[in-house]
């Protein structure tokens, strides 16, 4: 299929895949709460003859074609613990509950890239695709610990094993129409750390009786930034945020304990290591020290996902196909972000791109972005999305 057909089926399909969209924009799920959103995909594999499974229980995998290659797309289907306030006809008929993430629209595009891809099959024959395009649906993007973990686990990169894998996130800093790319580090590491800091209470007017939890923790706070401004090469990217702190009741009354919530943002497996030991042992140091009348800390880590790396050579060769497919004018470079991203375990597995796809209308200049509840986007990207997602796998298996 030549790439004016690709998005010539694409464009065929849209009306399709702004329906799909909207009915899963009307009813969000939470991450691992996917239920209908699974049915609903499973639905629309069955119209479109199909064959799935479902793996991490709400995940579906798909098979397309026959061979001995293969090469896997991949989209993210929950939504966001957030109230949307976006406006639209179709908005979310669930309290508290949005696609502020465009996981609706990578569902969307995914599927219209499977009705593209099974038009080929029916009319060329399955051997024709070159090999096996596997489809995965994954729950649980945005929960630890991640959906990609779980169905990895269960053997989604296994009979067949894909050489390569594809994934793409929509992105609302750049138009409609454009796909942005990068090689190597892409997004960083996630982890969650939580403190207790104990001291012990007593009148503020005598805190030499006391032990202090609050000024053990305004010290680990700043104290802990060194990690990032004297310990972390200035070359490399990392940021560590302390974003909650809770402790105390009164004007009058040292507290008992404070706690502390924050994030380490790293693009390096070696140094996000160093940072997490480096950080455990000098929160029970500095809580402990005679300095504060004998405090202790508490630390409770909460691993993340990995830093995203995109190999270099599916990098490459997407970003080809693309500009074959879009145009060099519109295919971009991307700048990498400490956002995080569970695609990352299927690029630890097996080579694979993750690409940025634009969705900014071309007459404004700004959207509200991720995770927000004002949250939109331009449905004249689907068919670009779609026809990106097919031109990958098709492109590959002919290489």
């Amino acid at each position: 299929m030549h790439h004016h057909d690709l998005l010539k089926a694409a464009h065929a399909a849209h009306e399709q895949m702004r329906s799909i969209r909207r009915a899963l924009h009307r009813n969000p799920e939470l991450s691992f709460e996917e239920y209908e959103t699974s049915k609903f995909i499973q639905a629309r594999l069955t119209e479109l003859n199909i064959p799935f499974q479902v793996m991490a229980e709400t995940g579906v995998v798909a098979h397309i074609g026959a061979g001995d290659r293969c090469v896997a797309l991949r989209a993210d289907i929950d939504a966001l613990p957030i109230h949307e306030e976006s406006g639209v006809e179709y908005a979310s008929t669930k309290p508290g509950i949005m696609h502020a993430c465009g996981h609706d629209a990578h569902t969307a595009m995914l599927l219209g890239a499977a009705q593209i891809l099974k038009e080929r099959e029916t009319a060329d024959g399955a051997s024709a695709l070159g090999g096996v395009i596997k489809l995965i649906f994954q729950p649980g993007e945005e929960m630890s610990p991640g959906g990609a973990s779980i169905m990895i686990r269960e053997g989604v990169l296994q009979n067949p094993r894909p050489e390569a894998i594809f994934g793409q996130h929509v992105n609302p800093d750049a138009v409609c129409g454009t796909a942005a790319f990068v090689g190597g580090m892409m997004m960083a590491s996630t982890d969650e750390l939580y403190w207790k800091i104990h001291g012990n209470s007593g009148h503020a007017a005598q805190p030499h009786k006391a032990t202090d939890p609050v000024l053990m923790a305004a010290h680990l706070i700043t104290q802990l930034q060194a990690l990032i401004s004297r310990r972390l090469n200035p070359f490399a990217p990392g940021v560590l945020s302390i974003c909650s702190i809770h402790g105390g009741h009164a004007t009058n009354v040292i507290p008992d304990v404070v706690e502390l919530s924050g994030t380490l943002r790293t693009m390096n497996q070696e140094w996000r290591e160093e940072a997490l030991r480096t950080i455990e042992a000098h929160s029970t140091a500095l809580a402990s020290s005679p300095l504060y009348g004998g405090g202790r800390s508490e630390l409770r880590i909460e691993r993340g996902y990995p830093p995203l790396v995109n190999n270099n050579e599916t990098t490459r060769f997407a970003r080809q196909t693309s500009e074959n497919l879009l145009g060099a004018a519109n295919v971009e470079d991307f700048e990498p972000k400490m956002w995080g991203e569970d695609f990352a375990y299927y690029t630890q597995e097996i080579p694979g791109t993750f690409w940025m796809l634009g969705i900014r209308p071309p007459h404004l200049d700004f959207t509200p972005g991720l995770h927000n509840s004002k949250f939109i986007l331009d449905e004249n990207a689907l068919p670009v999305g779609a026809a990106l997602l097919a031109n990958a796998a098709l492109s590959w298996l002919a290489a």
